[in-house]
């Protein structure tokens, strides 16, 4: 174990000097015939990397080149920031966010690289702050955050929906989206949730000025649903993403 320490210390300078991204091979030992080995193809032990002014902004370690075990960010003034988890070159376990002082902000789940659970925010108190659900990395709607006592905050805005039925004169049917507080802290898209999960990629957004949605379904050839489906992404006080979803029954099926 010594040895090894000593290893990378001595490695450490010259890999700095050299490019940060490149990695030191280490000498491969004889093993037996009868073992299964993958050979040795880069540097093994705990990279450190520095700014310009010389402060250590992150280290990890790596065994054969890859990414295996911690890895740390800092604070300029030294503090830990962030760890993750490694396991093959992926994210594994939790992330950790740590505010200056120490204490733990926010921890994320993660398989494979992928945030997948429940992530979950703390007060500086320690208490929970916030949970959100996350699924193969889409947001889900498990939402809840916390006062500062422990109690579960309950009084967010519900969706107003209002509808212009002008089918019969332009064959157009407008639906009108507002939050019922009023709060312009709000963005509509449009898409289908019925999976219990919010892919970004999968929706289009909804024009909204001044926390006003406005979408406008025309009469088409073809048939469709007879609703559509609108989610909300509300901000909260706490700065988190509150989603809403409102299924919205229309009277005609060939609107688009």
């Amino acid at each position: 174990m010594k040895t090894a320490i000593k290893t990378t210390l001595f490695c450490l300078p010259f890999l700095i000097i050299i490019n940060c991204g490149r990695h030191a091979n280490t000498k491969n030992e004889s093993i037996p015939v009868d073992t299964i080995s993958v050979p040795d193809t880069g540097f093994t032990g705990i990279q450190n990397y520095f700014s310009g002014g010389g402060i250590l902004t992150y280290d990890v370690t790596l065994k054969n080149g890859v990414r295996h075990g911690l890895m740390r960010s800092y604070y300029k003034e030294g503090q830990v920031r962030l760890t993750y988890w490694y396991e093959n070159g992926l994210r594994e376990d939790s992330a950790k966010w740590y505010h200056a002082d120490g204490h733990l902000f926010r921890s994320t789940p993660y398989v494979r690289d992928t945030i997948h659970g429940i992530q979950v925010q703390y007060l500086k108190n320690g208490r929970v702050k916030a949970k959100m659900g996350y699924e193969k990395g889409h947001r889900t709607f498990f939402f809840e955050e916390y006062m500062s006592n422990g109690k579960l905050i309950t009084n967010y805005p519900d969706v107003i929906v209002t509808t212009k039925d002008n089918y019969s004169a332009n064959g157009s049917y407008n639906i009108s989206l507002k939050l019922s507080d009023a709060s312009d802290k709000v963005r509509f898209v449009r898409g289908d949730f019925s999976k219990g999960v919010y892919d970004t990629a999968a929706v289009a957004p909804v024009k909204t000025v001044k926390g006003v949605g406005d979408l406008t379904l025309r009469k088409t050839s073809a048939q469709t649903k007879p609703y559509v489906e609108i989610l909300a992404e509300i901000l909260t006080d706490y700065g988190n993403r509150y989603l809403l979803v409102k299924h919205i029954e229309l009277p005609y099926n060939d609107l688009k």
